[in-house]
């Protein structure tokens, strides 16, 4: 009988009960059996979540891995792209779990800010934008054989919303060195999926897991704040979901589960 994967999910986001449910809609349905260890930081505040929801289903990264240990990690994003490292109070707390995880989780996942911490902890330096980086927007994986390409088709879409990005440059550098592959690239949104080339991480800038109306969310949002953020190739008034099928959570799973059974 196969395995049933231990994942754990480190939420860092705003409303930490409400992303969760956009992250298990892509992880619940997958054919392989797995269990959800949900995890927050310590040094983090959590101001816009429920603290009776976090105190119920969550536990600290050091209980979640007390008794037995995790297969994957997934890293949420959070809304610190413009921060410095050294002022973002969780900061150590992460790369404890970084190094930790480096030696004893098959593969851990950082999505948007959570990718960039992925990079930094890596080495590779990050770069705030003029503007936000806000759309859907088409790339092509570079790794026919990579478990994360589309064998069918290599060029693809993804959702991205960020202020920042890692430097291209160093992203170069650290490929050249043997530090990373670089999976995807796109003309305008760069290269936001990278793995070290040990494989135990793998970096996602952008937001596979979006839906049409979290886009259209985020764009009415920054309206209303005055924030004149359009979305680069997703019409607001005629919206088409033309990347979720790419699955890339369910790519994820099946690679540890391999791993493993």
């Amino acid at each position: 009988m196969a395995k049933k994967l231990r994942i754990g999910f480190l939420n860092i986001m705003p409303e930490a009960e409400k992303y969760e449910e956009k992250i298990f809609k892509f992880l619940n349905y997958q054919p392989i059996p797995i269990e959800i260890v949900l995890i927050k930081v310590n040094n983090h505040a959590y101001k816009s979540s429920d603290k009776k929801h976090l105190e119920k289903h969550y536990t600290t990264f050091e209980k979640a891995i007390e008794k037995i240990k995790l297969d994957g990690l997934i890293i949420t994003g959070a809304p610190v792209e413009t921060l410095r490292f050294e002022n973002i109070t969780y900061w150590n707390e992460l790369c404890e779990i970084f190094a930790y995880a480096q030696q004893n989780i098959i593969s851990t996942m950082g999505i948007c800010w959570g990718g960039i911490a992925i990079g930094k902890y890596l080495g590779i330096e990050s770069n705030v934008f003029d503007k936000k980086l806000f759309g859907v927007f088409p790339a092509t994986y570079l790794l026919k054989k990579h478990w994360i390409s589309n064998k069918e088709k290599y060029i693809f879409n993804c959702p991205q919303s960020r202020y920042a990005g890692m430097n291209e440059i160093d992203l170069i550098k650290a490929k050249e060195n043997g530090k990373i592959q670089l999976l995807v690239n796109s003309m305008e949104a760069g290269s936001f999926i990278f793995e070290s080339t040990d494989e135990r991480f793998i970096a996602h800038l952008g937001h596979p897991e979006y839906d049409i109306n979290r886009i259209i969310h985020e764009y009415e949002r920054d309206q209303l704040k005055g924030l004149n953020h359009i979305p680069l190739h997703f019409d607001v008034n005629q919206p088409e979901d033309n990347w979720s099928h790419e699955d890339f959570f369910g790519k994820w799973l099946k690679m540890i589960n391999k791993k493993i059974n």
